[in-house]
């Protein structure tokens, strides 16, 4: 059982960067605007209705404050460890070599719910804006294709058959390869930017400044399905940063692609800070308008405006009598959440791709197409799954599960970090977090607390779905593990005594 605390050695990773067959074509800002791409999406163009209505209402500014400066800290532990490992695989990389296997298999099964469970909260949220655009120009589709089995009200069965369908089209473009992904999502970033500002500016003359008073309402109780839940308050400020803590899942994406960067190791730092500093900076000044313009309440998906919660933005145009604004932002919003669902599926699939690596789970998930240098069949199959369970469930638990995967690889991160400086303290590091016991401390503590303020049910699903990886890890991976049958080491051995022998066979 000792074993299970095994950590990867350096030199297996040096092999890693340098036997590395995916093609490097990111550079600075295709990696910032990756970065980007993932964090403007549905913490601006959805969770702003559910954050202001169950949880914060006017105060979801401050949730954004929260959330923002928690992610900073793990921001600076992220660019710590970029710059010492530039390799795909995110924490779970990062952990396997500071902490243990164990340690990084639990990170690395918590990753795959964070984007797992982002995708499909954003492949929803799509569905809500295209379904808002089809109306917009008189279509109408049957509400048990537009609906969850669980949300549908009718009778029979339903299914949200747009959601299943972008999923299949983001599939299809991810196959085609990096450099083609990264250029359409450079496009569709900067129509996002675009969209935003003109949100932020346009909507500065509809502002009801009475509708921020009181700023922090009264606590009370709120409807969600059949069951009755508090809001507002201190308290709801609280879990409303935890409950949006997904969006800002954009600059752990950035990591997860530094085995195709140009230069990982100063580029990637610099992706991740700037990303989180702009984007953070947006959504502070969107939810401010937004609930100035629309009255947090009327955000009820059970009140007279019931798909508001769905399209809060391009509805609160729409209720300040401009149609034209409405139209414009829901044209962006449809089209620009394409990119947050490519990006979190890009970077699902390059953990998986890290983790099939190193013996972890079924060689096929580090299978490169021959043609593209993308791991196709991980790909697909990854999107298959994605596209189905989108389909079939409703936004609220998948963006509550989101989160707490979010949140907890944030928190192993900053522990990695501290542990790395004081174990190896002499391994070069082009970039270095500022007093990083405080920054460390401080990025543990939030993120924990943050966790522990997700709903019940989250909390359960959550933990369920880890035990489930530590069943998995044991009867599975434990025994296929490379470290465990110690082909690093073999490696390392073989490569000091004939280098160029073992690069040719590699």
């Amino acid at each position: 059982m000792s074993k299970i605390w095994s950590k990867k050695p350096m030199s297996a990773y040096e092999n890693d960067i340098k036997n590395n067959q995916m093609k490097k074509v990111l550079g600075k800002w295709s990696l910032t605007a990756i970065g980007i791409g993932a964090i403007i999406g549905g913490g601006i163009f959805v969770l702003t209705g559910t954050g202001a209505y169950y949880h914060a209402g006017p105060a979801l500014a401050l949730s954004f404050v929260i959330a923002g400066i928690a992610c900073i800290f793990a921001a600076l532990c992220y660019s710590e460890f970029s710059s010492i490992l530039p390799v795909e695989g995110s924490a779970y990389a990062y952990a396997y070599g500071t902490i243990g296997e164990i340690f990084a298999w639990i990170i690395g099964w918590g990753l795959i719910l964070e984007y797992a469970m982002g995708s499909m909260t954003v492949a929803v949220s799509w569905s809500g804006y295209f379904n808002k655009l089809l109306k917009m120009f008189g279509l109408h589709l049957p509400a048990y294709l537009t609906s969850d089995p669980a949300s549908y009200t009718g009778e029979g069965f339903a299914i949200n058959l747009p959601a299943f369908l972008i999923v299949i089209f983001v599939t299809s473009l991810l196959i085609r390869g990096t450099k083609e992904a990264a250029k359409a999502n450079n496009l569709i970033v900067m129509m996002k930017v675009a969209a935003v500002i003109f949100v932020i500016v346009a909507g500065l003359f509809f502002i009801h400044t009475e509708y921020w008073d009181p700023f922090i309402p009264p606590a009370a109780m709120v409807r969600e399905g059949d069951t009755m839940k508090e809001a507002y308050g201190i308290q709801g400020i609280i879990s409303g940063a935890a409950a949006i803590f997904f969006a800002y899942v954009g600059f752990d994406a950035v990591s997860t692609q530094a085995g195709e960067a140009i230069n990982p190791k100063k580029d990637v730092p610099f992706a991740i800070i700037t990303s989180l500093l702009v984007c953070t900076l947006l959504y502070i000044l969107v939810s401010l308008v937004l609930t100035g313009m629309m009255h947090y309440s009327d955000f009820d998906p059970y009140g007279k405006y019931p798909d508001a919660i769905k399209a809060p933005v391009a509805y609160a145009f729409e209720i300040a009598g401009q149609s034209w604004a409405s139209y414009i932002i829901t044209i962006a919003a449809t089209v620009g959440l394409i990119s947050v669902l490519m990006v979190m599926m890009m970077g699902q699939s390059r953990i998986f791709l890290g983790m099939s690596k190193d013996g972890l789970i079924p060689k096929m998930f580090s299978e490169l197409n021959t043609k593209t240098k993308t791991p196709s069949k991980n790909i697909m199959l990854l999107g298959g799954v994605i596209a189905t369970v989108a389909a079939l469930t409703p936004i609220s638990k998948l963006a509550d599960m989101c989160s707490f995967g979010t949140l907890f690889a944030f928190t192993m991160v900053c522990i990695a970090v501290w542990v790395l400086r004081v174990k190896s303290p002499n391994l070069e590091r082009t970039f270095k977090v500022p007093a990083l016991p405080v920054i460390a401390s401080c990025g543990i503590l939030i993120n924990t607390y943050l966790m522990y303020k997700l709903s019940d049910d989250a909390k359960l699903m959550s933990l369920i779905w880890l035990g489930i990886g530590l069943v998995i890890y044991f009867l599975y991976s434990r025994k296929h593990s490379r470290l465990q049958k110690g082909d690093y080491e073999s490696e390392t051995l073989k490569m000091e005594q004939d280098p160029l022998d073992f690069k040719h066979k590699i």
